[in-house]
Order: structure tokens, then sequence, then C-alpha cells
């Protein structure tokens, strides 16, 4: 008999402790993405996802049952599925990752992007007159915001300076003419607004000259070439995408210049890194353990690396996933956040 008892009290433990146990399926994994393009074509590009996901998750021990993608209507609706757990996951920039972290927002992964064969802080660093190559092999989770001169007299003077190693002063660069992105974008005005609260205490508004460009990027590059204005911020790859069009005739849409781009422009200063979007989980969805969260960071990381993969990722520019990012390299980004907020 006590054999017996102590047959059904092991049974007991075992049942017991199998009702504990974490679960390994999960019946929908919801993940969203933000509408920086049109919803249909996003849905359309990460549709291979679902089966990705279910696949790499299978491999890990894990049964996703079914894997629903959405676009939300706007970046502040996936940050609120986060908080409110009625999301797994979300494809969120670092503004909306920062905005929404302490009501639900967790980093699992940072995409990737081909890296620069430059990347110093130094201004001076960037101008030894070649072009800027990418490095596909080495990847990054960032990219910088730089003062870009060009061929007028005022922006001449302000690369003779940094060329010297000379400090820039609020003098030197109040008294140029700057041509800029909205306020919205990260390296055409938020991360350049950075730089001067950090060296002047200063931002873009309190620059006697400035106006903000029509045709974005490519109105700031014919301002550039033409001489309406001296500076324009903007993202490390700039003069490459705007390389063939500088010296084009303007009768065939280019800027008509003589000399190359590289021969003709110059970087006066270099930001922090703007860093890239993130894929974040809910810290409110009680399905997301920390062995379901390290399966899924395993799951992306992995999935990016096949051709199926990669396409499907490509709708957002990313080329790949990493694990080796903190919540502390989102710093500059929550002070960008302040200076746009006048703080």
């Amino acid at each position: 008999m006590k054999f017996l008892k102590g047959i059904a009290a092991l049974l007991l433990v075992l049942v017991s402790l199998t009702a504990c146990a974490p679960s390994k399926t999960i019946d929908k994994l919801i993940v969203i993405f933000v509408p920086s393009k049109d919803a249909a074509t996003i849905l359309t590009a990460v549709e291979p996802l679902k089966q990705l996901v279910i696949d790499e998750m299978k491999k890990l021990g894990y049964t996703i049952k079914a894997v629903e993608i959405t676009v939300s209507a706007d970046y502040n609706a996936a940050g609120e599925a986060l908080s409110s757990g009625t999301a797994h996951l979300a494809f969120i920039p670092a503004n909306t990752y920062i905005t929404y972290h302490e009501d639900g927002a967790e980093l699992l992964l940072a995409a990737t992007r081909d890296g620069l064969d430059k990347d110093s802080e130094n201004a001076k660093d960037w101008n030894n007159g070649q072009p800027t190559k990418p490095t596909p092999t080495t990847q990054v989770t960032y990219y910088r915001s730089l003062g870009i001169v060009g061929p007028s007299a005022k922006g001449k003077e302000l690369l003779a300076k940094v060329t010297a190693g000379t400090a820039l002063t609020w003098e030197d660069v109040s008294t140029a003419i700057w041509c800029h992105s909205s306020t919205t974008s990260a390296s055409g005005y938020v991360y350049p607004s950075v730089w001067l609260k950090q060296k002047f205490n200063k931002t873009i508004v309190d620059l006697p000259n400035h106006y903000p460009t029509t045709g974005g990027y490519g109105g700031a590059a014919a301002d550039l070439a033409s001489g309406v204005c001296d500076i324009a911020p903007g993202y490390a790859d700039f003069r490459r995408d705007f390389e063939a069009k500088w010296i084009l005739p303007t009768a065939d849409a280019g800027f008509g210049r003589t000399e190359s781009i590289w021969a003709e422009t110059g970087v006066i200063f270099v930001t922090p890194g703007v860093m890239n979007d993130t894929i974040s989980y809910s810290k409110n969805n009680k399905q997301l353990t920390k062995p379901v969260i390290a399966a899924l960071r395993t799951a992306f990381i992995e999935l990016a690396k096949t051709a199926a993969g990669k396409t499907a990722i490509a709708i957002y520019s990313h080329k790949g996933y990493t694990a080796d990012v903190t919540d502390a390299d989102y710093d500059a980004a929550r002070e960008a956040a302040a200076i746009v907020k006048g703080k």
C-alpha cells in the first residue's frame, strides 16, 4: 500500500510540474509593421516572414500555429500595441522605441546595414577627397549625420578651418546659410540640432540663415551645388547618392558642376550615430517568457540570413539583425527627442 501511495504521489508531482512548465506553443504570433511605405506594399513584401518564423521557431522546439502580420495606422499605434500587450512584436524605429520603452516596448534586435569605410567622429577624417565606399562585410546598427559644405565661398572657408584642425565657433556656423530637411528628419534636422546643442547650446532654429529645402535631399544637393546654401546636413551616404548627378549637365537634370562632388564638398561636423530600426517585443505580453524571447531573437537573426528572408526585410532596407545592442545605445535618440521638444 505504501508503495502504491508513493507512486500516486510521484504521479501528482509530475502532473503538477507538467502543468507549470512554460508552453512551447503559441496559437498566433502577432507582428506589427509601421507604415513607412504603403501598407499593401509592405504586407506583400513581408508575407514570406510568416512561414519563415514558423520554420525557424520549429527548429528551436517551438510551435507557432499562425503568424499574423499587420501594418499599424501610425507609428504610435505600433508602440501602443506593445504597451498593451495586444501584439507580440513590432518593427519600429528608434524614436518609437524610446517613446514606448517605459510603457512596455523592449529591444529584441536592432537592424543592421552596410558599414562605410569612413566612420570617424572627426570631420577632418572624411575629407581626403576620396569617395566614401560601403563595406558590406561590416554590418552596423547606426548611421551618422554629416554637416556637408559645398563650393560656396563660405563653405570653402569653413572647410579650410576644419582641415586645418581649427575648432568651429558659433559665429562660423551661424553666419553660414543652412539648407535642411523637415523637422522630423533624423539626419537632415534632428541630429544636426543635437550637434549644435552639444557644441554651442543652440539648435537649427537659432540659426539666423536657415531654410527647409524643397525636394528633400535632392533639393539640398542642388542648393549646395549652386551655392544657394553653404551647409546641408545629411546622412553619411548623401554624397554617394548624388555623385553622378553632381557633374551631369543641367540640360540633363543634373547640377552642372565640372568637378566631382568629392572634390567640391567636405564635412565640417559628424553627429553621434543615428540608431537603426528595432524589432521590439512587448514586456506586457504574458506569452513572451524569457525562453520564448530568446528563441525569437535567434529565429529572426537566422531567417535574415536566408535568401527569402533577405528579400522580405529589404522593404525596410534592413540587411540583417543583431542582439549586440542595449537600451543605453539609444540615449542619443532620447537626447535628440528632448531637443526636438525644446527641452
